[in-house]
């Protein structure tokens, strides 16, 4: 067993430092927890996975020939490969290649798409292909070069369509004022202003520093006269959400409806998953019930929210029902895997997430390392370090590399194992590694972390605790009163009394219950 876990210490000392592959905001980035709302240049209402049907045959589709040109290739080849077999290039042919471009983010080749279109012009074009040239020559060429390919598009089409995809490919870069010129044009020329601008801005504001300045986005809104879609609010909710305020959220639930505006899946995806994460499950169940009535079956976002909610709810046959869902579907994508080996360890179903996993391994191939962590992360919860270890030794054999969570993971496994030692040094190495805000806010890493702190709590290592309590306030997770009850515990198991510990609670924005008290009640009796 000894030698096993040096192993497993040599293993982390040789892995280097590394920085996580997630997006984080910054000006000039869409944040990507907010991609799920911005089907804005395409009339889709959700994203889709960018494959072909199995009953479609990809090879009579222009867009098929076109993601398939080998790099440096140039896209007329594809044109005329097509045209060559006696089919003419028709609208909606070259709509579907744009749209299948864009969710693959080939914006370069998107470009070129639309140039070739206007150049050769196997039909007349219209606002729509000029709207698409110019959302990808801003993409790809920059902000000052769509400007002025704006200005050379026939006046006939500078209509609204372009007004607004100028405005959204500008806020998409990060800039701000040149679309707020834009917007106040387009109320001199009467022209309407779409509710995706705003959604962007909203987005643009979601920092801590600039969310002030929602409101008066949202009043601005109000001023042009343009509804509030289903999506503004869900993109409100997200923001909640996102910083554990459950009232908050509630409260843009609750504007959403007295307006009259219909919640539709993603609504209830945020809101079911804000409850189980703040472990109010009756809450969370009902607006799983919500989801399922509002559910397409078909939508493969939401049948990944759905198994994720059935795990912490502890619904094995719907869990199952959902998965059955899932392989119908034409693609069963690796973080659908993902999600339900996750799904299956919390519900303590250890053989069906190993199975899971196996199929994982052989029908998709072990390409990511979260792959490797979800599997892991279902080990490590119930104490199963040696498999862990196992697993672990194959990240490297895959040409893949351990990242932080990998290693709070681990950290977890040792502590349920009882290797205390052996959990500090892999929780130390972790913290070596820089590691995006975006993964320090994600729930996954928050819940792992406080796992952690509950392992710490039992063997009342005070100094363990406070230094990961810590990570968790400033990612707001201590407004849930069940965190700080754990903190608490952690005093009283030491025999420390701290009489500003329900002070602190307060102040992190978590109210006391009736445990906070009697933990407090406990605490007294170790008063000096």
């Amino acid at each position: 067993m000894q030698r096993l876990y040096l192993v497993i210490q040599r293993s982390l000392v040789q892995a280097k430092p590394q920085t996580l592959g997630v997006l984080y905001f910054s000006p000039t980035k869409i944040p990507s927890t907010f991609n799920f709302f911005l089907c804005t240049q395409t009339p889709n209402d959700a994203p889709h996975e960018a494959s072909y049907p199995k009953q479609e045959e990809p090879r009579s589709c222009l867009s098929y020939r076109i993601e398939k040109l080998p790099r440096g290739e140039p896209v007329g080849s594809a044109f005329q490969s097509w045209m060559g077999d006696g089919f003419p290039i028709h609208r909606g042919d070259i709509f579907h290649a744009i749209n299948r471009l864009r969710k693959l983010k080939s914006n370069q080749r998107a470009l070129e798409v639309m140039e070739w279109v206007i150049r050769e012009r196997p039909y007349m074009p219209k606002e729509l292909d000029y709207s698409y040239l110019l959302e990808f020559t801003t993409k790809f060429h920059g902000i000052s070069q769509g400007k002025e390919l704006f200005t050379r598009v026939p006046l006939e089409f500078q209509n609204e369509l372009l007004y607004n995809n100028l405005v959204i490919a500008c806020l998409d870069k990060g800039a701000i004022r040149l679309p707020l010129e834009c917007m106040k044009r387009m109320r001199e020329l009467g022209h309407p202003i779409s509710h995706l601008v705003f959604n962007r801005l909203i987005i643009l504001h979601s920092s801590s520093r600039r969310k002030k300045l929602i409101p008066k986005i949202l009043a601005q809104m109000k001023a042009d006269k343009v509804a509030r879609h289903a999506s503004t609010f869900n993109i409100l909710m997200k923001m909640e959400a996102s910083e554990h305020n459950i009232d908050g959220l509630m409260k843009v639930y609750s504007d959403m409806k007295r307006e009259n505006v219909e919640p539709n899946e993603i609504s209830y995806c945020i809101i079911a998953t804000a409850y189980v994460v703040a472990r109010l499950h009756t809450a969370a169940e009902a607006y799983v019930e919500a989801l399922e009535n509002s559910a397409t079956g078909k939508n493969w976002s939401t049948l990944d929210v759905l198994i994720m909610l059935y795990g912490y709810l502890g619904k094995e046959k719907q869990l199952e029902k959902t998965w059955g869902l899932v392989k119908q579907l034409p693609r069963v994508r690796s973080k659908s895997y993902v999600m339900a080996i996750e799904a299956f360890g919390r519900i303590v179903q250890l053989t069906r997430a190993e199975e899971l996993w196996l199929e994982m391994k052989s029908v998709k191939g072990l390409r990511s390392t979260e792959q490797f962590n979800s599997i892991i992360s279902v080990y490590c919860k119930h104490g199963l370090i040696d498999k862990a270890t196992g697993i672990f030794r194959e990240i490297t054999t895959n040409s893949c590399k351990p990242n932080a969570i990998t290693y709070r993971h681990l950290a977890l496994g040792c502590l349920k194992a009882g290797l205390v030692e052996e959990a500090t040094k892999t929780l130390d190495l972790g913290m070596d590694l820089t590691t995006s805000n975006v993964v320090r806010n994600s729930t996954p890493w928050l819940e792992t972390t406080l796992l952690i702190i509950e392992a710490f709590v039992e063997k009342g290592d005070i100094r363990n605790v406070e230094k990961l309590f810590e990570e968790l306030a400033k990612a707001k997770y201590i407004r849930y009163t069940f965190v700080y009850n754990t903190l608490i515990k952690a005093y009283v198991k030491a025999k420390i009394y701290d009489p500003n510990l329900l002070k602190r609670m307060i102040l992190g924005g978590a109210r006391p219950d009736a445990e906070t008290y009697s933990l407090m009640k406990l605490a007294e009796q170790f008063q000096t």
